[in-house]
């Protein structure tokens, strides 16, 4: 192995030694290094075919329901682990693009001391996607609490003005690190550039009635792997919805603590 792919296997592991139960600012610290090109390696475990060939095939494992793709974080992580099987070496932001949209995690170092640290599917999109763009989780997630009528009013007014939009929804996100904040779902008819232009004026429009200091954000209710977006679509009733003005008011929604994540296992 070459010097620089020494120094990337060593970025992941030292991160990977910080995690530790409720240490979410070392766990986001491991996924940042995954989602460094070049620095972000990891040892792909192949059930079957060679690296690189048409029928190579990671292998997986299912914990509490849920599907992971192993992996090891160095040469050396991978003679401990006993695999006598096939690997490939790639870097985690390409394994991220590969494995989310089948709703597969990541598992590094499985055979480790304590059964090693698993990477859901959700930080998986985060990492492919860009980890700024999404928030932090396990996410907590409920109908807001905070009263922002006002708010409500107008973006209720203007949604009924601009035809793109066929219903809102809204819940209250608080994320594992940053602060918690108001969603607003977005369920349009078009998607088109225009559509889309005219979606982003009227939420444009009515920021302007949001209280000093609160922070809102939006989500698209098409986007089918979003954590907020699925729990909007599970738990929430439109507090605007075009095709059903008579419809009474939504019901307030029962927490959800970590929405799309399996329980807390090997240091996660």
């Amino acid at each position: 192995m070459s010097a620089s792919g020494t120094a990337a296997a060593g970025q992941v592991e030292h991160m990977l030694r910080q995690v530790t139960p409720g240490r979410y600012d070392a766990y986001e610290a491991l996924l940042r290094a995954l989602a460094t090109p070049s620095a972000g390696q990891i040892w792909m475990l192949l059930w079957h075919g060679q690296a690189g060939s048409p029928d190579a095939q990671y292998g997986n494992m299912e914990v509490d329901g849920y599907g992971y793709a192993p992996c090891v974080t160095s040469a050396q992580e991978l003679s401990a682990s006993g695999w006598n099987r096939s690997y490939e070496v790639v870097d985690g932001l390409d394994v991220a693009r590969t494995l989310y949209p089948d709703h597969f995690g990541l598992w590094l170092n499985p055979h480790a001391p304590g059964g090693g640290v698993g990477i859901p599917w959700l930080d998986l999109r985060r990492i492919a996607t860009g980890l700024e763009r999404q928030p932090a989780g396990p996410l907590r997630l409920s109908e807001p609490g905070i009263e922002v009528p006002q708010f409500y009013a107008l973006l209720t007014q203007n949604a009924h003005r601009t035809p793109a939009v066929r219903s809102l929804r809204r819940a209250w996100v608080q994320p594992a690190l940053g602060a918690p904040y108001l969603a607003i779902g977005l369920d349009v008819y078009d998607t088109s550039p225009p559509a889309v232009d005219s979606v982003r004026g009227m939420m444009q429009q009515s920021i302007g009635a949001v209280p000093d200091g609160l922070p809102v954000s939006t989500v698209a209710m098409s986007d089918a792997y979003d954590p907020v977006a699925m729990w909007l679509r599970a738990n929430a009733r439109p507090f605007y919805d075009r095709e059903a003005h008579a419809a009474p008011a939504p019901a307030p929604a029962p927490a959800a603590g970590g929405y799309g994540y399996p329980p807390a296992r090997g240091g996660y």
